[in-house]
């Protein structure tokens, strides 16, 4: 059982974060973390099952086993969509009969860092005879006969070549049949494409409208047609395999309780209750470290502005997961009671936080629409007529307080629950308490970062958050801790101590709160290695 914990703590909390954040980076050492993964999952399920086999079943009807094994064929089917992805790209290569070089295959077929590597390498070289019919060639914009799609705005840029012969001459196109300049000319065919816009080359012998051309401008039509549905998918792609991280810190708990023979009979609700809750707020702690620390910095998750283009605000993700929450915790209260039976006042007070959730979330949700926000700011716009009207510096930030307010009520409500011994009162305040210090740690940073919004790309990192996220994920390891069983078999034993339950949850939080912080600055470091920048200025 001692190496079935180790292997399988090393695989999903050790090697599956250090995986994801290589596969973030397409870095060359992926394939060999993720073959360290399943090595130690084969060593943990071996050893699981001799333990098994050597032991009598003590936990009749446990599900443990069967959850584990579905979590390790879910972390298949992503490990099967890249190997997809990896003989699609070699398909598409061989077919292209392109001439092989090793950098290029590395980085675009086994790395997959650019499905298109070839569409733009075309035209960095002209197909011509002499370089003096290019003397007066101009990059200009189509006739209107033929389809054209620019941005509403957008400034067509208009690209005139220069004199071959005169490398001084400010006639002369530096890319034009030059192989030193022919990442400027990519660069300048991929902004091209990315912008939606269509070139043709005129010359005095005519033009390069090929067959071939056409099918390389449809293909870039296509490719950008179905750049939405990309975006979807690789977000839920890295969406689902985040979640295996925290799907496996709730198979650590199930194998705790099984282990140790909790939660049976008239337990489990409440032990479920107390283990999925408290779990839900640990883990969104240490989301919220992340954060701090600068993680989703590229969605402007790290109060900052988004570098990338709009996205959903981080307010918005944890309003519709406060939403789902509450809406599906509603009508699981009164799991276990026969039909016709009164509410209890312990139903009433859970049920009531739950519609708190639900119906929080949703005005959370509708405060980070753009659309709503629009609908909420006519009648200003339509008092002063249909001159153009600048957004107010707040706008580059949200501040959304319904996450912050259900959990800082939450709090306040469950530090005064009512409870049958002392100790369990104690224990359900302190944690209480911690989520309510997190509501107003949160509520902080909204007001310092109302003052000065964010002008940066770069994480702010206010260390109101700092703080916040250590409340909130000690506070949810606290609610763990608060179980009846838990807290019955402290006090039995003479350890219902409420500085030793506090320290030992803190200790735990530390402990993650480093590994998190590891992590974080592992992927920084990988990704500045592979892609080197100036430094940063400053005075």
């Amino acid at each position: 059982m001692a190496l079935h914990v180790v292997f399988m703590t090393l695989a999903f909390f050790v090697a599956l974060p250090v995986g994801i954040a290589m596969r973030a980076l397409n870095h060359s050492w992926h394939g060999l973390i993720l073959l360290a993964f399943y090595s130690l999952c084969a060593l943990g399920c071996a050893s699981g099952t001799l333990y098994t086999k050597l032991t009598p079943d003590m936990y009749e009807a446990s599900t443990h086993a069967s959850h584990g094994y579905l979590l390790l064929i879910l972390s298949l089917c992503l490990s099967a969509v890249d190997i997809i992805r990896f003989f699609i790209r070699l398909y598409t290569f061989a077919k292209s009969k392109s001439k092989f070089a090793f950098k290029p295959f590395w980085q675009n077929i086994v790395l997959g860092r650019n499905d298109v590597y070839d569409l733009a390498a075309r035209y960095t070289t002209l197909d011509v005879d002499e370089a003096s019919e290019f003397d007066v060639a101009e990059m200009k914009p189509p006739r209107l006969a033929e389809p054209l799609h620019v941005r509403r705005n957008q400034p067509i840029p208009t690209i005139q070549t220069q004199n071959l012969d005169d490398p001084d001459d400010d006639q002369t196109a530096p890319w034009v049949n030059n192989s030193r300049n022919t990442q400027g000319a990519t660069h300048y065919a991929q902004s091209s494409l990315s912008e939606r816009t269509v070139f043709e080359v005129d010359s005095p012998h005519g033009s390069r409208h090929s067959d071939e051309t056409l099918h390389d401008f449809k293909l870039s039509a296509l490719i950008e047609s179905r750049a939405p549905l990309n975006r979807i998918s690789q977000a839920a792609f890295a969406t689902f395999e985040r979640a295996l991280v925290f799907a496996a810190f709730g198979m650590t708990l199930s194998g705790i309780v099984v282990y140790t023979g909790g939660c049976r009979d008239s337990y489990i609700n409440v032990c479920l209750a107390h283990l999925i809750k408290g779990g839900i707020f640990w883990c969104y702690g240490l989301v919220t470290f992340a954060r701090y620390l600068g993680s989703f910095s590229e969605l402007g998750w790290a109060w900052n502005i988004s570098p990338s283009g709009e996205h959903v605000s981080a307010e918005f993700v944890e309003s519709l997961v406060i939403f789902l929450y509450g809406i599906t915790n509603t009508w699981m209260e009164r799991f276990g009671v026969r039909s016709g039976d009164p509410y209890t006042t312990k139903q009433v007070q859970h049920i009531s936080i739950a519609v708190m959730f639900w119906f929080a979330g949703l005005v959370g949700m509708g405060i980070e629409s753009k659309r709503v926000r629009r609908w909420l700011a006519a009648p200003a716009v339509d008092a002063i007529g249909p001159t153009e009207v600048s957004e107010p510096p707040s706008y580059r930030a949200s501040f959304n307080p319904f996450p912050a307010l259900v959990i800082g009520v939450t709090g306040a409500a469950m530090s005064a629950h009512a409870q049958t011994y002392l100790f369990q009162v104690q224990i359900h305040e302190l944690w209480g308490w911690l989520l309510l210090g997190f509501s107003v740690l949160r509520c902080f940073t909204y007001f310092f970062v109302w003052l000065g919004p964010p002008r940066s790309i770069l994480p702010s990192r206010p260390p109101t958050e700092a703080l916040a996220s250590f409340f909130l994920a000690c506070g949810g390891l606290m609610f763990i801790f608060s179980t009846e069983e838990v807290t019955i078999a402290a006090m039995r034993k003479g350890r219902d101590d409420m500085m030793m339950f506090l320290n030992v949850a803190v200790a735990i939080t530390c402990f993650a709160f480093c590994w998190t912080f590891c992590l974080v600055a592992m992927k920084g470091w990988l990704r500045s290695r592979s892609s080197p920048r100036y430094p940063l200025s400053g005075p």
